[in-house]
């Protein structure tokens, strides 16, 4: 198999395997791939892949760095079953932010966004999409009809659920 050309590196502090285990359970067709063993036989390099093709690698790095907001990984959701679950499942244990991102309980930032989103922000009505994106800024976890009533200007929901 032809390795990706770039691969997302995470470094973690002794939760490299932990943290494959939980992200591979989370989406279909993933799987660890590889565990490089370190000079004690524990995991030091654990290689998985997450929905089909996508592989990253986790080291296991010690405390000296910490994962920042400054990188996230967006999940595309096709409905709000999706979204909800991921909600939940990636932020036990972590905390939940604005507009649809959040951290989990090994410090990575996520993005559980419905695919809905862009197709509600694209096109030339630009009154409609600000009206999403208003909606969207005062959202935790992002909810569909939420914003298709935006796009709809028939929102009569409260934001900041």
């Amino acid at each position: 198999m032809a390795r990706q050309k770039i691969t997302p590196f995470l470094w973690l502090d002794g939760q490299a395997e932990e943290a494959a285990a939980f992200y591979v359970s989370l989406l279909p067709d993933s799987a660890v791939t590889n565990v490089t063993p370190g000079p004690d036989g524990a995991a030091l390099v654990v290689e998985f892949r997450l929905a089909g093709a996508h592989h990253y690698l986790a080291l296991n790095g010690g405390p000296h760095y910490k994962l920042t907001e400054a990188i996230s990984l967006s999940i595309d959701c096709q409905t709000q079953a999706e979204v909800d679950d991921l909600w939940e499942k990636l932020s036990a244990g972590g905390s939940k932010g604005r507009c649809g991102w959040l951290k989990d309980k090994y410090g990575l930032s996520w993005q559980v966004i419905p695919s809905a989103l862009g197709e509600l922000m694209g096109g030339a009505d630009r009154a409609k999409a600000g009206r999403v994106m208003a909606a969207m800024m005062g959202m935790t976890k992002l909810d569909i009809q939420g914003l298709r009533d935006a796009a709809d200007g028939t929102d009569t929901t409260e934001v900041g659920q």
